[in-house]
């Protein structure tokens, strides 16, 4: 296995370098402020690959919430999306509370589409979400991203919380794999 990592690794395309990526976080944050810094948002983390950019977003935002976690799965350690498995869900109770919903990217939008309906189902007051990455496919999505950091063509990507089968989360650019990979 780490033989094959080590390979996309090398023979992958950076597509954002970490500087692009912090302003781009940085434009969300301020639009995230506009937005939410009088609602007493809760800020739910969607587990695994929102950890890099919930992280940088908490340094950033300025005012009073709190944090959470959620975390909803497709791909597991494939590369390919399946079934959702609900694998945690908040401790925090949703009712009358606005959430934000932050994840690392909007792939197909199914996921995002879920944890959006579990909230509105946990009598939050208003659900909104943030994304580091929006990704562009050739057909529509179930739902939109209300903040967006960067958007990228259709590729498998890794790197800034996105990972390759469990790997390469950590690194601090996002790649785009070879499309043989």
């Amino acid at each position: 296995m780490l033989e094959e990592i080590k390979c996309v690794q090398q023979n992958a395309q950076l597509l954002h370098d970490h500087d692009a990526i912090e302003q781009a976080i940085d434009k969300m944050t301020g639009q995230i402020a506009a937005e939410l810094a009088d609602k007493n948002p809760l800020l739910l983390c969607a587990l695994k690959g929102g950890i890099m950019i919930t992280g940088q977003l908490l340094l950033k935002l300025n005012f009073p919430l709190t944090v959470d976690v959620i975390n909803v799965s497709r791909y597991g350690r494939e590369t390919t999306g399946g079934e959702i498995n609900w694998l945690q869900k908040p401790s925090t109770d949703l009712a009358d509370r606005t959430v934000l919903i932050i994840d690392d990217i909007l792939d197909e939008g199914l996921t995002l589409e879920k944890m959006i309906e579990y909230c509105r189902q946990q009598k939050a007051k208003c659900v909104y979400s943030a994304v580091l990455v929006d990704k562009k496919l050739s057909k529509s999505k179930p739902v939109q991203a209300d903040f967006v950091g960067l958007e990228v063509e259709d590729h498998y990507l890794f790197g800034y919380g996105m990972d390759y089968k469990g790997y390469l989360r950590n690194l601090p650019g996002i790649y785009a794999c070879q499309e043989s990979q």
